[in-house]
């Protein structure tokens, strides 16, 4: 709770259960304790500002600070991740059966994918909901609009429903912004990365995943758990 300042106890009360009051604590406390490393400050140094839409920046001593970096949490695991530069979004989520995946589905699959999900049963059926749904969703992080980017409008290469682990990505959108995505699950959650490339004409090195099992801190190029 040191860590954390007015704003985020306050933020941390507001939490109605335990689990998910400790959850936000640990994770907050995780993000700062990173930043602070990778900025080379001191907690009292680091706040937070938001942009226009939501997404979180960080300022060291009032000023924005030269690195990007996202966060996401569920039930057991957290998933902190920055980068020099470069828009970043990352998501995490425990697969937890839900009666209404079909309706979540048709809010935020394309056409192809809810084909797919609706021939999948059971324990696949769950795996490829979260796999998509967590590689959206951190796309979505990514471009920093929020759901004003509608994702039932761009579909996840075939390659990553299927398996490959990453690949590089445009938005229907913006398709002149090239992004590379990386699916970070494994048997124990569903997570994924995307991370803004450069528009260099040189193309960016390849994200590489490794995993553990409680908390993944990722670095790009590389990431660590």
């Amino acid at each position: 709770m040191a860590w954390l300042d007015t704003q985020e106890q306050s933020r941390w009360r507001r939490y109605q259960y335990d689990g998910p009051r400790r959850q936000f604590a640990l994770c907050r406390a995780a993000l700062r304790a990173v930043l602070c490393r990778q900025l080379g400050c001191t907690n009292e140094q680091l706040a937070f500002g938001l942009s226009p839409y939501g997404k979180p920046f960080a300022t060291v001593y009032g000023k924005p600070a030269p690195v990007s970096f996202n966060v996401s949490h569920s039930g057991k695991h957290g998933l902190v991740a920055f980068a020099p530069q470069g828009r970043l979004g990352v998501d995490i989520e425990e697969r937890v059966a839900r009666r209404n995946l079909d309706v979540l589905s048709r809010a935020v699959f394309g056409q192809a994918e809810q084909a797919e999900l609706g021939m999948t049963h059971g324990s696949q059926k769950i795996h490829l909901f979260f796999k998509i749904w967590t590689i959206k969703e951190a796309l979505i992080k990514a471009h920093g609009m929020g759901f004003l980017l509608d994702a039932s409008r761009f579909e996840i290469p075939l390659a990553m429903r299927h398996g490959t682990s990453g690949s590089t990505f445009q938005l229907p959108q913006m398709p002149a912004i090239r992004w590379q995505v990386e699916n970070l699950g494994t048997e124990h959650f569903a997570a994924a990365i995307a991370h803004e490339l450069s528009r260099d004409p040189d193309p960016a090195p390849v994200c590489n995943a490794s995993a553990s099992n409680t908390f993944i801190r990722a670095e790009t190029p590389s990431i660590a758990r």
